[in-house]
């Protein structure tokens, strides 16, 4: 006999913990998303607000204040807590994606009517910047060659760099390339263009060309490049070290055969992105590669023109057909920056362990 005491079955014990508790269905927070925009809308209609980002902005607060509210009814307080967590994590992630997405749609729906053949195989010069016509070709040609040859300069220091911090580095001189490289890191454009033109063009008299503005462009890309792969080497396991050492494989072996092999997806992807950010880069060429309307495809001699520098040249120009280049220009730099990193993925898939 019980005695009227109720000992809880296998389902009533579910129950407690929580197995069997109310649950939102899976279509909760689409149903939630899509009435937060509506309610937003209907909102900013009736208070006169016109401004999408704004409504945006009010239907991202009602989505998350929604979403707690209702797990809150249903699933409980502990459950509302993390569907409020995640829900701030989406909003989040939305908040920096549209800016991006709209920057790409704006660059392309305004550049795409002007990048032609034309546009891709002729110069400006004997054009003026109020008149139609001209092209990027000497400015194309001009990033290919400065971004080339800085990270030819960039990309065998920052390699070796990080590999002696990694494998060899200990002491003070290792703390001292430690600090330098975390000095460099927040170094302005400004400053290291600057740098060069007090040094290579001020103080041993070269003049104006690609390769000083490819000097300031590794300048910059060789603190990304170190701390890229650093990180990369150390995600490396000791225990494939120790394995090679064991069999008696030199040290230098070790590091070229084994540990490089290993990473050389992530390292890849960290020059890439040290690409990436310098080939945008305007205020070092607008110092040292002072422009040029013509074509020039010897880096090393004369003024030379770069993607970044015409689209802030024909920006500044101020008129129409000078926008319409601009834009067109935008949507090149874009685009190459793409086709880097497409390659620099195919490389990485194709070099990385298979296993």
């Amino acid at each position: 006999m019980s005695h009227g005491i109720h000992v809880p079955g296998p389902a009533d014990r579910a129950d407690v913990l929580g197995i069997h508790a109310p649950r939102l269905p899976r279509w909760a927070p689409a149903a939630v998303a899509g009435t937060s925009v509506l309610a937003a809308v209907v909102i900013g209609l009736a208070g006169h607000v016109h401004n999408k980002l704004q409504w945006g902005l009010m239907a991202a607060v009602l989505y998350v204040v929604g979403m707690y509210a209702l797990t809150a009814r249903v699933e409980g307080r502990r459950q509302a807590v993390n569907r409020l967590a995640t829900s701030l994590i989406w909003v989040a992630f939305l908040i920096a994606v549209v800016p991006l997405a709209s920057l790409l749609w704006e660059t392309v729906a305004r550049g795409i009517g002007v990048v032609d053949g034309y546009f891709l195989t002729h110069s400006m010069k004997g054009v003026a910047s109020i008149s139609p016509g001209g092209g990027v070709y000497a400015a194309l040609i001009g990033t290919l060659e400065q971004v080339g040859l800085a990270t030819l300069m960039a990309v065998p220091l920052g390699l070796l760099t990080a590999i002696y911090l990694v494998e060899y580095g200990r002491g003070k001189l290792a703390k001292t390339v430690t600090f330098f490289v975390d000095v460099m890191t927040g170094i302005p454009s400004i400053v290291a263009g600057l740098f060069v033109l007090s040094l290579w063009i001020l103080t041993f008299g070269f003049g104006y060309s690609g390769f000083a503005g490819s000097i300031a462009l590794a300048i910059l890309m060789i603190p990304t490049v170190v701390r890229s792969t650093e990180e990369m080497l150390k995600l490396v396991p000791n225990e494939l070290r120790e394995a090679a050492y064991a069999l008696g494989v030199p040290k230098w072996k070790t590091i070229l055969k084994i540990v490089l092999p290993t990473c050389v997806g992530g390292i890849v992807t960290g020059v890439m992105l040290s690409v990436a950010r310098v080939t945008g880069e305007t205020a070092p060429l607008l110092l040292l590669i002072f422009g040029n309307p013509a074509i020039n495809a010897d880096p090393f001699e004369g003024a030379q023109a770069s993607l970044p520098l015409y689209i802030y040249e024909q920006w500044a120009a101020g008129n129409e057909p000078s926008y319409d280049r601009a834009w067109g220009a935008a949507l090149v730099l874009i685009a190459f920056v793409m086709i880097l990193n497409l390659l620099a993925r195919g490389i990485a898939r194709w070099k990385s362990p298979k296993h």
